[in-house]
């Protein structure tokens, strides 16, 4: 008898960002959707990637034109053009990028910002054309079809919809789909009607078909004229996965916003009822270890500020009149170089976006009338005199504004809003404290990448952060009932990090925080088993049935 050959499975994700792609990361989800396919391929199972083009990866990453499909949307046949490249770590694995002119904003972002009189608006037309426009490609077997539908937050939520509600998709009902929350903040709702950017104008004809339970299935539960794409994925999926065990939990309680508590955003019922099915599962998000460490450098400060001053001078670059925000910056940075800047003796780092999420609380007042933020500076100043706080991050243009001003009057906080490839690793790698004090935080992982250059972190007890990083073990974690609380223990933490930092403990931690691992190799295996259902048999259990 010959042997048989062990099959490989193939799953087929859908995403917005890429890690694995030049010019395709805004967030963590990005670095998700870079390392799994290399993961999975060790468990057999092919990943491939769908995500927009949006105007420029295709040329960016020499993707090559592969197919064009014919997309029945609003009211219109749409011409999608779809390009392919193979994964860079995985030769089996394809990315295809769908290009159309909706996909292309204004500066090749990613994202829109919208406004607050239309919130999502543009990005959910956007992602709406894309869902249907994948779908389309599986039908006309484009794209090889998978056994797993792999669904990636709201803005693939529609895919659920149109797989579980539109006749002419009812081929992709036989595939397994799973739909992961990164971050349930944020869920694309938009009106069912009446609006451009609506899912009565973006699919008019399974609108018009649609049954009131398909509606009472993915309408907002606080905007009843609402659909909401996030809750479709949720309610509409075989399998949903949260990505840490601690938001798992955390997401099936009512959000208290007011006590600082950020749990189901108003769609913990259907989490509590796919949980209650068994097909709620949380699984914490990998990183790679496989990438060389920055080289150790006789003056990393220095180092550092001239990383800054590249970021900064290339962030003024792009604008006609110099930003407040980035000549606050230059000057600090400048004063820097004429101080000692080796003396510096604690180097407290923070990357990450400007948004309530990450910093809500350093945001709050204390009864002093001062920010969180601005009394940490103050502690800072006191405990460690010649220390310096450099927080990297780009996002709400209101916080930015109030952290401008902070950074302004307070001579050891160098603020750098921005985003920059390069910059963030030298931050993880020659910091002595990161702070992450999110208010909630799926899974996160800006901590996993400065506890890999072994530097300790300072987060807040939620989600992600509380399942990687143990107190007075492998760094330092505070916790509260309200904001109030939430950050005076912040400060208080602080404190007691910046007491140990001259004690034999401080090596001690970051010697544990160096040697954590959260590896991809234990996580795809969850995912296989957990997540997909898929039954693969190794290659030596293959052979032992022949």
């Amino acid at each position: 008898m010959s042997k048989k050959q062990t099959e490989s499975k193939r799953v087929l994700m859908l995403a917005t960002e890429n890690a694995a792609l030049k010019g395709a990361k805004v967030g963590g989800i990005a670095d998700v959707i870079g390392d799994l396919p290399q993961a999975l391929i060790a468990q057999q199972v092919i990943a491939d990637v769908a995500m927009p083009g949006y105007g420029r990866l295709a040329l960016q990453n020499a993707a090559q034109p592969f197919a064009q499909v014919t997309v029945p949307f609003a009211g219109r046949q749409e011409q999608v053009s779809i390009f392919r490249l193979p994964h860079p770590d995985v030769e089996q694995a394809s990315i295809y990028l769908f290009e159309h002119g909706l996909f292309a904003i204004e500066g090749g972002a990613i994202y829109s910002q919208g406004n607050t009189e239309r919130p999502f608006a543009e990005d959910a037309t956007k992602f709406a054309l894309f869902n249907i426009s994948v779908a389309c490609a599986l039908l006309e077997k484009h794209i090889p079809m998978p056994d797993v539908l792999h669904l990636h937050d709201w803005h693939t939520g529609l895919m659920a919809l149109l797989r579980a509600f539109d006749l002419r998709f009812l081929a992709l009902k036989k595939l397994n789909c799973v739909f992961t929350v990164h971050n349930l903040a944020l869920q694309g709702i938009r009106p069912f009607s009446h609006e451009s950017s609506s899912l009565a104008a973006w699919y008019p004809e399974l609108f018009a078909n649609m049954t009131e339970k398909q509606f009472e299935q993915v309408k907002d539960p606080r905007y009843p004229f609402c659909v909401n794409p996030m809750r479709a994925g949720i309610v509409l999926s075989d399998k949903v996965h949260l990505v840490s065990p601690s938001y798992a939990k955390e997401v099936l309680q009512a959000s208290s916003h007011a006590n600082g508590f950020f749990g189901g955003e108003g769609l913990e019922l259907d989490l509590r009822g796919q949980d209650r099915q068994g097909n709620l599962v949380g699984i914490l998000n990998g990183c790679d270890y496989s990438k060389p460490m920055t080289k150790k450098v006789s003056s990393p400060i220095q180092l550092i500020l001239d990383k800054a001053e590249v970021a900064v001078l290339a962030w003024l670059g792009k604008h006609s009149q110099a930003m407040a925000v980035d000549m606050i910056a230059l000057t600090r940075i400048n004063a820097l170089r004429r101080q000692d800047i080796n003396k510096c003796e604690f180097l407290l780092t923070s990357v990450g976006r400007l948004t309530d999420q990450k910093v809500l609380i350093l945001r709050q007042l204390r009864e002093d009338g001062k920010t969180v933020l601005e009394a940490l500076l103050e502690q800072l100043a006191v405990n460690a005199p010649n220390g310096l706080f450099i927080m990297l991050g780009s996002g709400d243009d209101h916080i930015a504004a109030e952290f401008r001003v902070i950074a302004s009057r307070y001579s050891n906080f160098l603020f750098l809003h921005g985003y920059h490839d390069d910059l963030p690793e030298y931050l993880y790698q020659y910091g002595d404290l990161f702070l992450m004090p999110s208010s909630f935080e799926p899974c996160g992982i800006s901590q996993m990448l400065a506890m890999r250059a072994g530097q300790p972190c300072l987060v807040h007890a939620v989600g992600g952060l509380k399942d990687t990083v143990k107190d007075g073990v492998s760094g330092f974690v505070f916790d509260g009932e309200n904001l109030a609380e939430q950050g005076k223990q912040l400060l208080l933490t602080l404190k007691a990090a910046l007491d140990c930092r001259k004690t034999p403990q401080w090596q001690k931690i970051k010697r544990q925080a160096k040697a954590q691992r959260f590896g991809w190799d234990k996580v795809s295996t969850s995912y296989v088993k957990k997540l997909y259902g898929l039954n693969i048999k190794s290659k030596k259990d293959a052979l032992q049935q022949v």
